[in-house]
């Protein structure tokens, strides 16, 4: 066998490996544990997974640098030693009960396939995570990840607990984003989610992305069965979650930093002072990712988050269709939107207008008197009016000038 071969098939082992140690990280580590990321980032997943198997609490230490990050929902983080210590703990826990080949098969039956930053369909920006990016995810549909998560990929998200303002306004964005081709990224949860996700599947042209925070073989909430279903057949769900995880909580949170990231930007469209759906637009701000908000009525606690942002964290205003396009990068400018109106009587100068406007509605005056009326020369006066007699805003007859009546 010649070297290169040999480079070769080491090269090999060496990657399946990895994709083992990602897999089986998956299975043993919450998404927001801090220590089994770091250690990943650090050591490489197969090496920190071994470590996880073998080392002890000063080993693993003293191999991360000797300061370990806290989980804020601990509750007795302790020194960095006992952060290793417990670290160690919950891993080999679940390490002993854990079947890798049983749980690829049995997602493989179900038609859940996983992929890692080794596969073609990983998008690259999930790398603006760096060391807190998903070990793996786990996929469900026809869609191509990396297809989907395109330049005009947008997370819209919002409160469960939504008004029929807020749920009108998410699928009306929805379906207008998607159908100039678009991918709109939610949670699948009830209320906003739910709404923008029906509205991209309204539109033909677009596509949407559900990102669970449970296993992809137990749909949540129930009571979206039917929508998330509609969801996998056209298009896909992801989850960072291997099959059989319960959605907690903190998985939710957790879940919310992979749509900010999956997302050219977030638009929040409605939320009460602390939802949930804040973490997102908080994840998108801290990768540099446009936010966006949706306001409401003033009185409303619904909105109440959204407006928060605005004042708060310098949220672009969203009221149209428009405005989530101009949040993308390389998008077009703002322009005006679609309320405003313009019409002849825009396109004047300043000194036409004031012209026309000593001109009255009903009766006709000499350029003479007008000059006089607003302090021109008649001479600037009578260029003024021939310009507006040639845009039809006046009549002149005789010496005399009147506006010019409304043609039937």
């Amino acid at each position: 066998m010649t070297s290169s071969a040999i480079d070769t098939r080491s090269s090999r082992t060496a990657a399946a490996a990895e994709r083992t140690a990602r897999l089986t990280w998956s299975l043993i580590a919450e998404p927001s544990d801090p220590v089994a990321h770091l250690a990943r980032s650090v050591l490489g997943p197969a090496a920190a997974l071994e470590a996880a198997r073998e080392a002890t609490d000063h080993e693993l230490l003293e191999a991360l640098g000797g300061t370990l990050p806290s989980d804020a929902a601990d509750p007795s983080p302790g020194s960095h030693r006992s952060r290793a210590a417990k670290a160690l703990a919950r891993w080999r826990a679940r390490l002993k009960v854990v079947d890798l080949p049983r749980a690829l098969a049995d997602a493989e039956r179900r038609g859940i396939r996983v992929i890692t930053p080794a596969d073609e369909e990983w998008p690259m920006m999930l790398g603006d995570l760096e060391h807190t990016a998903p070990h793996c995810l786990w996929l469900h549909g026809p869609g191509l990840l990396d297809e989907l998560i395109t330049p005009r990929s947008i997370a819209l998200v919002g409160s469960r607990a939504s008004t029929p303002y807020g749920e009108d306004t998410a699928g009306s964005l929805a379906a207008a984003f998607a159908a100039h081709g678009g991918t709109v990224v939610s949670g699948g949860a009830y209320g906003i989610d739910a709404a923008a996700h029906r509205g991209a599947l309204a539109a033909s042209d677009g596509a949407t992305i559900a990102v669970l925070a449970g296993g992809l073989d137990r749909l949540y909430p129930r009571g979206n069965t039917t929508l998330l279903e509609r969801i996998r057949e056209r298009h896909l769900l992801v989850s960072e979650a291997p099959p059989g995880t319960a959605p907690t909580r903190w998985r939710f949170l957790a879940r919310n930093r992979l749509i900010a990231a999956l997302s050219q930007a977030t638009v929040v469209v409605e939320a009460s002072w602390r939802s949930g759906a804040l973490s997102t637009a908080r994840h998108a701000d801290d990768l540099s990712r446009p936010v966006g908000a949706v306001p409401g009525p003033v009185t409303s606690a619904a909105s109440a988050g959204c407006h928060r942002i605005i004042r708060e964290r310098g949220a672009v205003l969203i009221t149209e269709g428009q405005d989530v396009q101009d949040l993308l990068p390389g998008g077009p400018a703002a322009g005006e939107g679609a309320f405003a109106r313009q019409d002849a009587l825009d396109l004047l100068t300043p000194a036409d207008r004031r012209v026309l406007d000593a001109v009255p509605p009903r009766s006709a005056l000499s350029a003479e008197r007008i000059a006089q009326e607003i302090g021109f020369s008649p001479v600037d006066v009578q260029a003024a009016l021939a310009r507006l007699d040639l845009m039809g805003h006046v009549e002149r007859s005789g010496g005399r000038v009147r506006r010019a009546r409304a043609r039937s």
